[in-house]
């Protein structure tokens, strides 16, 4: 089966890594290390490899080395199906990042015609008991994985809206101001609602042909206020009927936006926001995994994963049978953990990388097969 693995990685002035490289084959790699070292700054890295922010969404200044870089640059040797690509990611004076693939200055959207790429980290471990908000990014992240023309469908939508909400805020009440900018968010709002039903099905196929240890979530797509119109064209007379509300409102109540992703813990019927920390971390986990299992079948090959603190909140049981799946599934999985016994049940199925933090630079130790 082709694959989809990093089998080099350079750090330059990117966060508290100085100068770092890794050689690196397709097995899962574990990095262990003290809170602080820079083990996640490594998973940051490799989330650039794929379209959108990073894992922490943060600007391309935040992510330079302090106080001496003038910029950071990250390079990538990637196995992508059956061709290698080199991809190069760097910011100069905090200027927004800019991207080569095979020496070619490429977008970042391009990134997602030879990568995926998914990720599991801390702050998603409250995804149920937040905001809407966290719901609907983890939902176009995912959505994203599948459709990668979804980011553009995303941020169109979002500039129409703005701009939309400005006039609505300004109590512009000509029509004529309206028609284009509802015209582009009908198009790419119903674009958007579509890929994302379209990704919640796939999530579901695959986690109803899998037998797993992890649990199975059931997953629906809400609205906050009243329902999502069906069509391009429902959709448009939606926000004309609706302009005179959103004038009161001062910004626009019907739309893609307005989304909530409700997830139930299937076995017991029990939502998952009022599940336990334990539970709510295995369905998170489930997610990931059927994700990754519906992307081996839709793109040729599992993704590569980023498990940040992976075996926080997973007993010993499930820790092994989370190896256990993602060796079986063949994905180059990045995990951190702060000890390495945290990882001995992958035992020679994974690489191992140490990383340690000396007078505010991280360094990394690559542990070589005996």
């Amino acid at each position: 089966m082709p694959g989809l693995w990093l089998s080099a990685l350079t750090l330059s002035h990117f966060r508290s890594h100085k100068s770092a490289r890794l050689e690196l084959d397709a097995r899962p790699i574990a990095i262990y290390g003290p809170n602080g070292a820079g083990k996640t700054n490594v998973l940051e890295a490799v989330s650039l490899m794929s379209p959108g922010r990073g894992l922490r969404r943060v600007s391309a200044q935040d992510m330079a080395r302090r106080p001496e870089a003038l910029g950071w640059k990250l390079t990538g040797v990637l196995q992508s199906l059956h061709q290698l690509h080199e991809i190069e990611i760097w910011s100069e004076q905090g200027a927004a990042r800019q991207t080569r693939i095979d020496g070619k200055p490429a977008a970042q959207v391009a990134l997602g015609r030879i990568a995926r790429v998914l990720w599991l980290i801390p702050s998603m471990d409250r995804l149920w008991i937040e905001g809407a908000e966290g719901r609907r990014r983890f939902l176009d992240r995912l959505t994203m994985s599948f459709i990668p023309a979804h980011a553009e469908a995303t941020l169109t939508y979002e500039k129409a809206m703005r701009e939309r909400n400005r006039l609505l805020k300004d109590q512009v009440r000509d029509a004529h101001w309206y028609v284009a900018l509802e015209r582009q968010m009908a198009a790419a709002g119903a674009q958007i609602h579509a890929n994302r039903q379209v990704a919640l099905s796939m999530i579901s196929d695959a986690q109803e042909a899998a037998q797993t240890a992890f649990p199975t979530a059931e997953l629906e797509l809400t609205m906050t206020m009243g329902e999502m119109p069906g069509s391009e064209g429902d959709f448009l007379d939606a926000l004309t009927e609706s302009r005179f509300r959103d004038l009161a409102a001062g910004r626009t109540l019907v739309g893609p936006h307005r989304a909530d992703l409700y997830g139930v813990y299937a076995a017991k019927g029990v939502p998952a926001r009022d599940c336990s920390t334990g539970e709510q971390k295995a369905l998170l986990v489930s997610l990931i995994l059927a994700n990754a299992r519906a992307l081996a079948e839709d793109f040729g090959t599992p993704p590569i994963l980023l498990l940040d603190e992976v075996a926080a909140h997973l007993d010993a049981t499930r820790r092994a049978a989370l190896y256990d799946e993602i060796c079986a599934l063949g994905a180059q999985a990045w995990m951190t953990g702060t000890g390495r016994e945290l990882f001995d049940e992958l035992g020679p199925r994974a690489q191992f990388v140490e990383v340690t933090e000396e007078s505010g630079i991280s360094r990394i130790r690559q542990e070589r097969a005996s």
